[in-house]
């Protein structure tokens, strides 16, 4: 194996291991930023030693105990806590030479618990959104501050901000390193949510750029809900939210051409709808219904997203229970967005016009003024109805809203067949 390839696998180790490690090493000095600093040392650590010594058959281990000794050495130069400098020293002196059975088992005992209380910390409302965001793919999905900058298409130096802000906020105000109880559950794992559902989001639907999709968010989005939804087995709407992930990716490699042009959900082959993850939504989507979460709103997202997945055909669809979902949602989670998606499954099931009645009430809604996809639906129900001049400034407008170059092609390609309809 040569240098490079040992380094790879150094890195798909890291990539493994590092979210477990961070996780672990919060527990013990109460401090995410600290953790990673420890972490990290024990990367490089490892980047000097592995290349020559071999890989260990048990790298966390090792990169644990390595990272623990790298604790003990600043504790005891800056003179913290003398009790915690006591605690991690027995529990180092306890521990075997790196890679010890007794070590793994100690850490596979916490691991969930540790991992769970990381997610809450990275989510804390007290950050930003944009700060959650980064934090999580940096803590919990491995991403460097690069690969995240690459992945949001804003400068390294704005994730690198965000992050060290983040750290800072969550030490300022001293928040604990424990689970939420009670009525503050709730909040913090909405804010979880959140954030795993708007990175699995720009994955999905990229806001800026030139790709219609980015699926390694995707992938990380999944791997978090998935662990979230091992972790947290029984909140209802953990596992609607991987449902709904689970069946919106299975969409993904019919949701884009050839040549990387966004492919609509009518007219995508759904024979590349990919099964196995559809049955596992399908099968998320069940365990939160039986939880007695079908009310929730990811639940109920999912529950829209299954009707699509059931239909062989897109004929087959059942928009009416879609137009009636969306209705049920809206009174859960009164939102434009949500009412502009129920008519388009109005439209779909009683007729263009019916869609485009409810369409003309959000129009002068604030909230949408400047949201591409209020023009574009619009334009695809008067392009309907046949009013085409109408249509082509719909699309025309929609097309100056967004910011994604694969998007903005498909509306002026629309634009322009309703200016030959016209002629």
């Amino acid at each position: 194996m040569t240098v490079s390839e040992k380094h790879r696998a150094i890195e798909a180790v890291w990539r493994i291991e590092s979210a477990r490690l961070i996780a672990g090493l919060a527990r013990m000095v109460r401090d995410v930023g600290l953790a990673e600093e420890f972490a990290q040392d024990a990367l490089v650590a490892a980047l000097e030693r592995w290349p020559t010594a071999g890989i260990p058959d048990n790298p966390g281990a090792w990169l644990m105990a390595t990272a623990k000794r790298r604790a003990i050495d600043e504790l005891r130069r800056g003179k913290r806590v003398e009790r915690k400098h006591e605690e991690l020293g027995h529990e180092l002196e306890s521990d075997q030479e790196y890679g010890a059975p007794d070590l793994d088992a100690a850490l596979d005992n916490e691991v969930g618990d540790d991992l769970l209380r990381l997610m809450f910390i990275a989510c804390h409302p007290i950050l930003s959104t944009e700060a959650r965001v980064a934090l999580t793919l940096r803590l919990l999905g491995g991403l460097t501050t690069e690969e995240i900058a690459r992945a949001f298409l804003v400068p390294s130096t704005t994730v690198a901000q965000r992050i060290v802000r983040a750290k800072r906020t969550l030490s300022e105000e001293k928040v604990p390193f424990e689970l939420p109880r009670g009525e503050e559950l709730a909040v913090r794992l909405s804010s979880v949510l959140e954030v795993i559902y708007l990175v699995f989001n720009e994955g999905y639907s990229a806001t800026a750029g030139d790709d219609w999709m980015r699926p390694e968010l995707c992938a990380d989005a999944l791997r978090l809900g998935r662990i979230l939804a091992e972790l947290a087995s029984q909140e209802p709407e953990v596992h609607g939210l991987v449902a709904l992930m689970e069946i919106q990716a299975s969409r993904s490699r019919a949701r884009v051409g050839p040549n990387g042009q966004p492919v609509l959900l009518l007219e995508q082959n759904r024979a590349l709808w990919d099964q196995l993850l559809i049955r596992r939504g399908l099968a998320a989507l069940e365990r939160a219904e039986k939880l007695g979460g079908a009310q929730g709103p990811y639940a109920l997202q999912a529950a829209l997203a299954a009707c699509h997945a059931r239909a062989r055909q897109p004929e087959d669809t059942d928009w009416a229970r879609i137009a009636s979902l969306y209705a049920v949602l809206g009174r859960l989670t009164p939102s434009p967005i949500v009412e502009l998606n129920r008519a388009v499954a109005l439209s779909m099931a009683y007729g263009p016009a019916a869609g485009l009645a409810v369409v003309d009430t959000l129009t002068s809604e604030p909230s949408l003024a400047h949201y591409h996809l209020l023009p574009s639906v619009r334009g695809d129900l008067l392009r309907k109805l046949g009013r085409f001049d109408e249509a082509r400034k719909e699309f025309e407008r929609a097309a100056t809203l967004t910011r994604n170059a694969r998007e903005q092609a498909l509306l002026l390609e629309r634009a322009a067949a309703c200016a030959r309809k016209e002629a």
